[in-house]
């Protein structure tokens, strides 16, 4: 396939999360194919790769944001340029989890719309011996805040590359919602124009005849 085929279908994918749940390293694992273990803390990286999902080529370009609370202020900027967001938390972190609900209400806050595509990842599900947050905890809250929910592990590449491919898929189905609704209205619009049209030739019509009686 050819590389524009890729670069005329860029998706913009947002990581977001509290520090040390692994954005990095999911990031790394998805890109890569490898496990990163050590490195420092990010402020602000990025990663693509070519993807083909359900025979649509694209390309991700994915935005790796800092989790640190004394960059808050620069979430907002990284928020508007990007289209999806998945949102990480550590299953050996009930603090990380905690902080979901945070992240999730500033995303819509900057971008005050509906029908935003958002993943919930329960990262590190390898360290089932260290976990504090069960599943059902996490499905329950994806399922309140409107977000998908997979468990995945950054080391062992569990769940990886599908947390991408359907945060892409939703993204997809959403913008094909949007377009049908906005093509409905269109379509009703053109036909209420068109009624009240001939209703203003019937009446027309009425009064001509009226005239000539």
């Amino acid at each position: 396939m050819s590389s524009s085929a890729y670069k005329n279908n860029i998706i913009k994918l947002c990581l977001m999360g509290d520090g040390g749940v692994g954005k990095t390293a999911i990031c790394i694992q998805f890109t890569s194919n490898h496990f990163v273990e050590y490195y420092d803390p990010t402020i602000e990286d990025s990663y693509r790769k070519q993807c083909v999902i359900d025979e649509q080529a694209c390309l991700l370009d994915i935005l790796d944001t800092a989790g640190q609370e004394e960059l808050t202020a620069m979430r907002d900027q990284w928020i508007r340029s990007c289209e999806a967001f998945i949102i990480v938390y550590s299953i050996t972190s009930r603090s990380s989890f905690d902080q979901v609900a945070i992240f999730k209400e500033q995303i819509s806050r900057v971008l005050d719309r509906d029908q935003i595509p958002m993943m919930l990842l329960g990262n590190k599900s390898d360290l089932e011996d260290l976990r504090q947050v069960t599943t059902q905890e996490g499905r329950d809250l994806a399922r309140c805040l409107g977000m998908m929910f997979m468990e995945v592990s950054s080391k062992t590449r569990t769940g990886i590359e599908e947390s991408f491919y359907e945060t892409v898929r939703e993204m997809r189905r959403r913008d094909d919602e949007s377009k049908k609704t906005k093509d409905d209205s269109h379509k009703k619009k053109s036909f209420k124009k068109l009624l009240n049209e001939k209703v203003g030739k019937i009446k027309e019509a009425k009064t001509s005849f009226c005239k000539m009686m």
